[in-house]
């Protein structure tokens, strides 16, 4: 995958619980566990903006973009 959410390291700078931060933004903890392992196929900007303004970041400090994961070889 091209882009890589890295939640799981802005919640561990951060020492937030899974189930903290699910309930503080109002998502359940299967929800917010497939963003933080990577398989999420989608974010909504309403969720990016409440993880971004529960853990003091930006959407930059959230998302990595990685040239020629495989995705990018569909978008042609």
């Amino acid at each position: 995958m091209s882009i890589i959410f890295r939640l799981d390291r802005m919640m561990a700078d951060r020492k937030m619980p899974l189930n903290e931060l699910a309930r503080r933004i109002g998502l359940t903890d299967s929800n917010l566990s497939i963003l933080k392992t990577g398989k999420a196929r989608a974010v909504r900007v309403s969720t990016l903006n409440a993880l971004c303004r529960e853990l003091s970041c930006q959407p930059g400090d959230l998302l990595e973009y990685v040239p020629g994961g495989p995705e990018e070889d569909n978008d042609e």
